[in-house]
């Protein structure tokens, strides 16, 4: 995956950029009010104990944890997006 970013993504400015604005907008997606619902649902398990899981808040806590992780691959997806264009802003011009 890192020798396909390097090769095709990071070479293009625009398609870093582009990258760079999809990776924050799935990883601010991904997060919003990720916080709440996972207290929600933790809240829900510790009260109701085995009945919650069985009604559906074991599935919900394990998609909750897989949105966490997109969100977090999202997060670095970003970092390498907005590291490479920083590198690329500031590296001094060769001269011609």
């Amino acid at each position: 995956m890192q020798a396909w970013l390097a090769r095709v993504v990071f070479r293009r400015v625009w398609l870093t950029f582009v990258l760079l604005v999809v990776s924050f907008l799935v990883f601010g997606a991904g997060t919003y009010n990720l916080f709440l619902f996972l207290k929600a649902n933790l809240e829900l398990i510790a009260e109701h104990g085995w009945q919650a899981l069985a009604d559906g808040a074991a599935q919900q806590f394990v998609e909750l944890m897989f949105t966490a992780a997109a969100s977090m691959a999202a997060y670095v997806l970003f970092k390498a997006c907005e590291n490479r264009l920083v590198q690329r802003l500031c590296e001094p011009k060769k001269a011609q």
